[in-house]
């Protein structure tokens, strides 16, 4: 059965996604970097192996519940995603001369005349209005929404001002101003291919005017679909907009015995469809005039700039966070001598069978390492081994000064997985060495019991500070490798379309 899901739905999923971050009963979510080790063919302990691309062409992670246990093994730490986090986004336009731009319509993808074959698209072919190009962004960070373009000629006058009226550049394009981009959405939530919108819970002062202008069911621009031919040429005035709103009056131009330009005088109210008929134009004084075909534009609910977020298509939630250094002002969880390769959204982690609460929290494994004997110097991705224990593991990250080794057990046979197939865990003070070619040696401290720089041990041991495996994973990404630095910040912007 011919069915559709439409824009509103999307942006109401879009809505509870995004007040799922700040509700009462909110839901928790992290952003969790991994994989530190490059992506390649992984050697599996039944004698198959696991390819995951290349660090230069990493492959598309799967969506498969194994996949959902996997992102786990390799994450090193992840940071909260709080509602200042999370802002509602739609696709940038910047506005450049010299391009066509579609113009606001309401009906985008209707067939007309009774034909299947006959339907109503952007010029730039698109059947659906948020699919047109309708709406730019200007040098000086205002939105604005195209309601006439000038019968698809080129736009060479880029629009200004914050004017509550439509705005008619030099190029004889109508805008209408809906906000302005503020300093934060800006540096937060402006990237190369997004940009913010602003809700109406918190619009700028001029947005807000815009909105307490807006108008519902009011008519600004009718287009000429079809000219006509034989009229009486002249200016004919006080012709009324047909419909089921009121108020609405227009001025028809005929030249040449056809229609040459139609303006709305009075915008009227209440409009959800409206008519000018050639019949009109006719008694108005346009003698024999025949053929002539017009479309009333509808603007949206409330009226053009009432809701920029429902107007303007905004079903897309971007995540801003931002990776500074080794998160020393939240309890240092992330290393910095290392590269990743994977992101993942996490929501609702446990620890323990409770909520994950901190700002940030480290994913690795760590164990104190005795002062003596003095350990050998371990490096970053190499792999450790447990002789007595038969523990296999890759490290993280070598801690000389604190003494500690942070490292990861995945589910393959040199990162995790013993002889006998089993992913054994390091335990007692039995001896680690390091697999690279210093062959490094270091003891388990399991006299230390209780918090080294931030990480807590018992036993000389500490577990991740986020259950492996609770919780959902949403999203998973492979990338090409990023290095990490104590003085290096890295901004990831994630997102989501509904």
């Amino acid at each position: 059965m011919p069915a559709i899901i439409t824009n509103k739905f999307r942006i109401n999923n879009s809505e509870q996604f995004s007040e799922s971050f700040s509700e009462t009963a909110n839901q928790v979510y992290y952003l969790g970097i991994g994989r530190p080790q490059p992506f390649g063919t992984s050697a599996r302990p039944d004698n198959r192996t696991d390819y995951e691309g290349t660090d230069t062409a990493p492959i598309t992670p799967g969506d498969t519940v194994g996949r959902e246990f996997y992102t786990y093994d390799d994450l090193i730490a992840a940071k909260r995603v709080t509602s200042s986090d999370v802002a509602f986004v739609l696709p940038r336009r910047n506005w450049t001369s010299g391009t066509v731009y579609d113009y606001y319509r309401h009906d985008y993808g209707e067939y007309v005349t009774g034909s299947t074959t006959t339907r109503i698209t952007s010029d730039s072919g698109a059947t659906n209005l948020t699919d047109s190009t309708y709406y730019v962004l200007t040098a000086a960070r205002n939105v604005y929404k195209c309601l006439d373009n000038n019968g698809g000629a080129a736009s060479t006058d880029e629009p200004t001002g914050v004017s509550t009226s439509v705005i008619t550049t030099t190029d004889s394009y109508k805008w209408k101003f809906m906000y302005t981009l503020s300093a934060a959405q800006q540096a937060n939530f402006l990237s190369t291919d997004f940009m913010a919108v602003s809700p109406n819970s918190s619009p700028s002062s001029d947005q807000s005017n815009v909105i307490s202008a807006a108008v519902n069911g009011a008519i600004d621009i009718v287009k000429i679909k079809t000219a006509g031919s034989g009229g009486t040429n002249g200016t004919f005035n006080s012709i009324p907009i047909r419909g089921d709103g009121s108020g609405g009056v227009a001025t028809v131009v005929v030249g040449g015995g056809q229609v040459t330009s139609v303006t709305v005088t009075t915008p009227g109210t209440g409009y959800t469809f409206a008519t000018i008929s050639n019949a009109q134009i006719v008694a108005a004084g346009a003698t024999n005039l025949a053929g002539s075909e017009l479309d009333v534009i509808i603007p949206p609910k409330g009226g053009h700039g009432a809701n920029a977020q429902e107007e303007l298509g905004a079903f897309f939630v971007m995540m801003n966070t931002s990776l500074e250094g080794t998160e020393s002002a939240n309890s240092g969880d992330f290393s910095a001598v290392n590269d990743f390769r994977k992101i993942a959204l996490l929501r609702d982690p446990t620890k323990s069978n409770s909520a994950v609460s901190g700002n940030t929290a480290r994913l690795t494994k760590a164990i104190k390492i005795a002062d003596s004997p003095t350990p050998g110097t371990f490096t970053v991705d190499e792999e450790i081994n447990q002789a007595t224990t038969g523990a296999v593991g890759r490290v993280v990250e070598w801690d000389a000064t604190n003494k500690i080794l942070y490292y990861l057990q995945t589910r393959h046979n040199d990162a995790g997985v013993d002889a006998n197939g089993n992913l054994t865990a390091f335990s007692g003070a039995n001896v680690i060495t390091g697999q690279g070619g210093s062959s490094p040696t270091g003891t388990p401290d399991t006299s230390s019991t209780g918090t080294v720089n931030n990480v807590s041990f018992t036993s000389g041991y500490s577990v991740p500070e986020i259950d492996h495996d609770t919780g959902d994973v949403l999203y998973i990404e492979n990338r090409t490798p990023i290095q990490r630095a104590p003085d290096q910040t890295e901004n990831i912007k994630l997102v989501i379309e509904f």
